[in-house]
């Protein structure tokens, strides 16, 4: 089975189950300065997990594209990937655990659809603690589905909180226990009676999250007035378990990377454990970065935020493929290139932005090498018995030399750098399981405060001045809104005078006082776009979607579309009229990013 084979078939199953398909989302989160990206399927429907309408109804599903960079360090395995799809389904205060559990195992096992062997799946439920109790109710849903089939009931296993739990998205937001199902991954003939979270064999492949609750800012949760499902299937995962292969970066989705760079090393994949390793690493990272530049929200290499985390990426990647003896420059847009290849006519966004991940490969490959040449004559000018843990770190984070080169370059003399004292010098400064803003700011997409739901309506006006501004071409690239203020990143590749800043602000306050209402309206996403709202445009599934618009209204109480001061889609809160915003002042501008400046501001009282 190909991946969009596979993809097709799970939105199909889910669409024969009454679920609407709806589009994947950007992988920059909206409104929420708790994530640095979209880590699941769940992440951009937070909103609706709280209890909000969905403009398509109760059932949902898609696929959707994620970044993960908690467990970047375990990329390099069979099964381990930072860009990943999540196939998932969603019941919004619908159905819940058996009806879930019961979808799950039809599309499994069914001859219909995946037809995997029954007797190599295990499964495991929420075992409980202070937080929330034991989930009795999933374990005896599995228990009748597995002794009807057969099945030990000790394949069954009750983990704690860390292993089945999931959620918020963010510090704070929906979470509940969740139900892991789990494929055997080794022999068919040596299928263990009982489950082990600690064999690598048993490969989890999907999640039944049970969202019942909501965490709070004080680390508390509370019951939802209406419980969700949210699930997720790995697609990449899934994808190897349906075509007997153990390693993932056997598949269609990584293999022409991984010729590629078996090409560019003149090494073979599948020989040595540590070259396997690099190569998968090359091509995880590449895949990354290019889809994270690629994305219509792009970011580009930098020193913080997501720009931090494509530049980490893009550098482990040309560390690998010096280990690997890669000596041609500008060799990581060929592997990129490959990338776009697999998803361009399931993500054409990666088409369409092209040129943009290439030059940004090429830009960054330049300036490691120039890092790395600063780098080596620091290193000389330290004595070898010097090169400790902590000198490491210096020359890491004053020079961004790598640790793993510094290792090599001490090994040479005989020396071994204390690997320990660096890991805590580094934890100390930085933690990529977190955004950057973890715990310095209050609010996000799940924080719908007063404050906050004024500033991120704001942003809204802001994008429309800015486009009446400086121009049509002129696009949303990211925002990351608190209680306090809003940082919003925009494409545009000039810095903006001062003239064009105050006549930004001005259009703004023009219309915070022009009071104008702001209605939110469903739409198609084809009706949005001939209205001329904001928004991607490149769905597939025709979905409805909310636009909020704030304009002046007609007579029979609908937005006036031809005296429209702001029109786009969006599923975060708003206030009902302008003039409720107080005064918006721009504090800086800025660059954020190679083509993308930034604007920070805040709303007066």
């Amino acid at each position: 089975m190909t991946a969009n084979e596979l993809r097709q078939k799970y939105l199909n199953f889910f669409q024969e189950k009454n679920h609407a398909a709806i589009s994947s989302a950007s992988l920059i989160p909206e409104n929420d300065p708790t994530v640095l990206f979209t880590t699941a399927g769940m992440h951009p429907l937070v909103p609706y997990l709280l209890g909000e309408k969905h403009p398509t109804g109760n059932r949902l599903t898609n696929s959707q594209k994620c970044i993960r960079t908690d467990d970047i360090d375990e990329v390099g395995d069979a099964t381990h990937h930072t860009f990943f799809e999540m196939m998932g389904n969603w019941s919004l205060g619908d159905y819940f655990k058996k009806e879930a559990i019961d979808f799950s195992w039809e599309f499994l096992t069914s001859s219909k659809w995946l037809n995997l062997d029954k007797n190599r799946l295990a499964v495991s439920v929420f075992k409980g603690d202070e937080d929330a109790p034991y989930d009795e109710e999933a374990y005896k849903i599995w228990q009748e589905i597995f002794s009807k089939n057969n099945i030990p009931e000790a394949r069954i296993a009750k983990l704690p909180k860390k292993n089945n739990w999931w959620g918020p998205a963010g510090l704070t937001g929906p979470c509940g226990p969740d139900s892991e199902m789990f494929y055997w991954a080794g022999e068919a003939d040596k299928v263990p009676a009982s489950f082990n979270d600690d064999n690598d064999l048993w490969v989890e492949i999907w999640n039944d999250v049970f969202m019942q609750y909501n965490k709070l800012a004080d680390g508390s949760f509370e019951l939802l007035k209406k419980p969700n499902v949210d699930t997720g299937l790995g697609l990449e995962r899934v994808l190897a378990v349906i075509n007997g292969k153990s390693d993932n970066y056997q598949t269609e989705l990584f293999s022409g990377l991984i010729n590629k760079i078996e090409e560019l090393s003149n090494k073979k994949y599948g020989i040595d454990k540590e070259t396997d390793k690099s190569m998968r690493i090359i091509a995880d990272h590449i895949k990354a970065a290019a889809c994270i530049i690629g994305d219509d929200k792009g970011i580009t290499p930098s020193n913080t935020d997501q720009g931090y985390v494509v530049r980490r990426l893009i550098r482990r990647a040309i560390r690998h493929g010096r280990q690997l003896g890669i000596e041609k420059k500008y060799w990581t847009k060929e592997v990129a290139e490959m990338a776009i290849a697999v998803y361009k006519n399931i993500y054409n966004e990666l088409e369409k932005n092209k040129h943009s991940i290439l030059e940004n490969l090429d830009k960054e490959e330049e300036k490691f090498i120039r890092t790395l040449e600063k780098g080596l004559i620091e290193f000389k000018k330290i004595s070898i018995a010097d090169i400790n843990g902590e000198a490491a770190f210096n020359l890491y984070q004053s020079y961004g030399f790598p640790i793993e080169i510094t290792e090599e370059l001490a090994q040479e003399s005989g020396i071994k750098v204390d690997r320990k004292r660096f890991e805590e010098e580094l934890k100390k400064h930085q933690d990529l399981s977190r955004t950057a803003s973890a715990g310095k700011f209050k609010g996000g997409l799940a924080d719908s405060s007063e404050e906050t739901t004024k500033l991120h309506t704001a942003a809204h006006l802001l994008l429309a001045a800015l486009r009446k501004v400086l121009g049509e071409q002129v696009t949303q690239k990211g925002s990351n809104i608190t209680s306090e203020r809003l940082r919003f990143d925009f494409a545009y590749s000039e810095k903006m005078t001062p003239e064009q800043i105050k006549e930004t602000e001005d259009l703004v306050n023009w219309a915070i006082i022009a009071n104008f209402p702001v209605v939110c309206e469903e739409l198609s996403l084809e009706e949005a776009k001939n209205r001329g709202a904001m928004g991607v445009f490149d769905s597939k599934y025709g979905e409805r979607v909310k636009v909020y618009t704030a304009s002046k209204l007609t007579a029979d109480g609908t937005p006036d579309i031809n005296s429209a001061f702001s029109q786009e889609i969006c599923g975060g809160p708003h206030v009902d009229n302008t003039g409720i915003l107080g005064k918006f002042k721009i504090q800086k501008e800025e660059s954020s990013s190679a083509g993308v400046r930034r604007i920070k501001a805040i709303l007066q009282n």
